[in-house]
């Protein structure tokens, strides 16, 4: 029988993919101190590394347990899909050291089109749970960041004040290489870098910055249903967004 809440080819297709993953080649799941308070991953007692060939060194040990406990419950196969953390930390170690500038300009220009600042001109009720979920980001931008964007009705481009872009410039210089990558993750899976700084700046909950994020889908949901591929690829994003936040929260201890 297929898999309770999930159609019979839904199911065939999770199984065909199943099959397809990797054995599980360990047993243990080990820890190594390493310099500056960094920790190692071992399998088996051996290092662990990116898919670029680089030691896989998380910052501090907090960190390398939560990714060491991501392998730990795999069963007879690896599926990455089931482990965020340590597929950001792979994208990090392999794809933002020594990037972090081009890391700060793609977020730099998501928040030039920010997605809080693009209003629906109707219906009513889409306007109120728009303004209530994305105003108070917008003043928060403006009186901690001393960063004023532009709201505007409809999806023509209008662009955000120079000075505010550099004021949100400066903020992500600020952040050192994990907390950059964890921040442009969740700038690109909500589609706004205000959000995402709310959140690692502790202005927002990681619930509250998804579900703001979501106003426009939830809305969509409400008056037309959902499929199951699309409540699928929103579970997926979600879970790369809570590792990020819980990245986040991570470096911070």
């Amino acid at each position: 029988m297929p898999e309770r809440g999930k159609s019979a080819p839904a199911a065939a297709k999770g199984a065909t993919r199943m099959a397809s993953l990797p054995k599980r080649f360990y047993s243990q799941v080990g820890i190594k101190d390493e310099g500056a308070g960094g920790a190692s991953l071992r399998l088996d007692g051996k290092p662990m590394h990116t898919p670029g060939k680089a030691p896989l060194v998380l910052p501090n040990r907090r960190l390398a347990e939560a990714v060491a406990e991501e392998w730990r419950q795999q069963g007879t196969r690896i599926d990455p899909q089931i482990m965020p953390l340590t597929r950001l930390a792979n994208s990090v170690i392999d794809g933002v050291k020594e990037r972090e500038s081009a890391v700060i300009d793609d977020i730099l220009a998501y928040a030039g089109s920010d997605l809080v600042c693009y209003r629906a001109e109707g219906p009513e009720r889409l306007v109120e749970l728009q303004s209530r979920h994305w105003n108070p980001a917008v003043a928060w931008a403006e009186t901690e960041l001393g960063a004023p964007l532009r709201p505007a009705q409809g999806v023509v481009h209008v662009g955000q004040p120079e000075a505010s872009l550099q004021e949100i410039k400066q903020r992500l210089k600020g952040f050192d290489t994990w907390s950059l990558a964890a921040l442009h993750v969740m700038t690109g899976l909500t589609g706004s870098a205000l959000l995402a700084l709310a959140v690692a700046l502790g202005r927002l909950s990681p619930e509250e910055a998804w579900d703001a994020a979501h106003v426009d889908e939830d809305w969509q949901i409400s008056q037309w249903g959902e499929d199951e591929e699309a409540r699928t690829r929103r579970e997926n994003r979600r879970r790369d967004f809570a590792a990020a936040a819980r990245l986040l929260k991570l470096l911070r201890g």
